[in-house]
């Protein structure tokens, strides 16, 4: 009986330790999608504890008639699939502002808010690169911009430091 408890505390630190190289402390870079309409995003993930973390994107939208900014905040959790592949999922929110000064515009302006989810697949490469492939549904909460939901779908590259 004592082997077979050594044995599984064995197993539980194996796993453990290879959650310990899952998240780095810093990462930064752009997340490259629709984003309903934002396009690219500035983004930055920061360590939490050994397998969470927390990202932030900032988007920026800027055209003759039109401008909008939104700040997207995201828990996730970070598991290990094999050497240098990761999966993630979490949720979070975003808040944002829009103009449309276009005369014959249908909607509000102002400020809006989403609930948001997420879930991915990553790639830690040997140089300090990360490359990712997520979905981020969002919900609108507040707001006329992001009423419907929205099923973005992105492509994100960071350094890691």
């Amino acid at each position: 009986m004592k082997k077979i408890v050594s044995f599984f505390i064995f197993l539980f630190a194996i796993n453990f330790a290879t959650f310990a190289q899952v998240v780095h402390k810093h990462a930064l870079g752009i997340r490259f999608g629709n984003n309903d309409g934002f396009g690219g995003e500035v983004s930055y993930q920061r360590k939490l504890s050994e397998i969470n973390r927390f990202e932030l994107d900032l988007g920026y939208r800027n055209q003759n008639d039109y401008n909008a900014y939104k700040l997207s905040g995201i828990y996730q959790w970070v598991w290990s699939i094999d050497k240098g592949f990761n999966w993630y999922a979490g949720f979070g929110a975003g808040i944002g502002s829009w103009n449309d000064s276009r005369v014959n515009s249908s909607r509000d302006d102002g400020l809006f808010i989403n609930g948001d989810g997420n879930v991915g697949i990553e790639y830690n490469f040997d140089i300090p690169l990360l490359i990712s492939l997520d979905f981020r549904p969002e919900i609108g909460i507040l707001g006329n911009y992001g009423s419907n939901t929205d099923l973005d779908i992105a492509l994100s590259l960071r350094y890691q430091f």
